[in-house]
């Protein structure tokens, strides 16, 4: 008869922690969520993130283990700097209020936007959307020292990410702004511009349409877009700059890639936590059974990194159709200020 392995102290710690995590801590009480919550939404009325929100709202409340009415407060404009203002002075830790936060709105606090007032360290992730953004050319990426003329919206805008990556690269870009982000790609076609980032879905589709050439995406280092696996990472690529710089671009690309994150506020407990990202799952499930934005990674808590942290999101699993569940994504940014916050701003200033 062959002998039982015996388990190291080790491997039995684990498998008991394992078995913990599964089932519970003993005694620990499972949270009951309220029966009537508020998400608080950025506007308009008929905007995106009001459709968001109405199919979340929807699938939170099949998701959730209780009776539960979500209802949305639709504030202010798609930033959603209004909304988070808000949510920060109202939004108390009891579960009964969350927030839809844009990549938008942290990008604005981390430019040292004055109308973001917000303090979100601490704000505690329930779930979110991430997307493509990649920065394209009417031709081939140049090397160092090249002028390339880089379409943006503005200062506050996700191209403000690539902009400042491609000065990282050596290059001599020149900023045109004012075009919206559909216009930004007739001008490329057009040749009224050299480059620009394209963001959300069908990007393989609409750079063809337009004879871009891909330059590279703002993924973290070290991982590759499904949509465009032959593209590499900004962050895989040799940077100068000073470090602060850096890192002011990675915190930058992360907000540029965050379509919208759930947030709870800080202090909520652990098992309310634990008891809204488990509600989240039926969302999850259904957004990429329906193949919501192909393009886009879903990403259930926990997410640790914030925006202005100096650390980028987590490796993500994707899921078919270009969609995808990770373990951790990043998250709102936070009133401390880590070398490549204060960069972030000079950069984005547009010089």
């Amino acid at each position: 008869m062959q002998a039982r392995p015996i388990l190291s102290r080790r491997e039995g710690l684990l498998t008991g922690l394992g078995a913990i995590a599964a089932t519970g801590w003993p005694g620990a009480a499972r949270a009951i969520l309220p029966a009537v919550a508020t998400l608080l939404v950025p506007g308009p009325e008929d905007g995106a993130f009001a459709r968001f929100a109405g199919r979340l709202a929807t699938s939170l409340g099949r998701g959730a283990a209780t009776a539960i009415s979500l209802r949305s407060n639709v504030l202010g404009g798609p930033d959603g700097v209004t909304a988070a203002n808000r949510f920060a002075t109202e939004g108390a830790p009891d579960g009964r209020t969350l927030l839809v936060l844009p990549g938008l709105a942290a990008l604005a606090r981390i430019i040292g936007d004055p109308r973001a007032r917000f303090d979100a360290a601490g704000w505690l992730p329930v779930c979110a959307a991430q997307g493509s953004a990649v920065v394209v050319g009417r031709d081939a990426m140049p090397a160092a020292g090249a002028a390339p003329r880089f379409g943006l919206a503005g200062p506050d805008m996700p191209g403000a990410a690539a902009l400042l990556g491609c000065d990282l690269l050596g290059f001599a870009t020149s900023p045109v702004m004012g075009a919206v982000p559909l216009r930004l790609e007739a001008a490329l076609g057009q040749g009224m511009v050299d480059a620009t980032l394209l963001t959300g879905a069908d990007l393989p589709a609409r750079i063809a349409t337009i004879g871009a050439k891909p330059w590279f995406t703002l993924e973290p280092a070290g991982l590759r877009d499904p949509l465009l696996p032959e593209v590499p990472s900004l962050f895989d690529l040799a940077l100068g700059g000073a470090a602060e710089l850096r890192a002011a671009a990675i915190a930058a690309a992360g907000c540029a890639r965050l379509q919208a994150a759930v947030v709870l506020p800080a202090l909520t407990s652990a098992n309310l936590v634990a008891a809204w990202r488990s509600a989240a799952q039926r969302w999850l499930d259904e957004e990429t059974r329906l193949g919501w934005a192909p393009g886009s990674g879903h990403c259930r808590g926990p997410m640790p990194p914030r925006c202005s942290r100096r650390s980028a999101p987590p490796p993500r699993s994707r899921w078919p159709i270009g969609s995808g569940c990770c373990a951790g994504s990043t998250g709102a940014p936070t009133d401390a200020q880590p070398p490549g916050v204060s960069a972030a701003r000079q950069a984005c200033s547009l010089r």
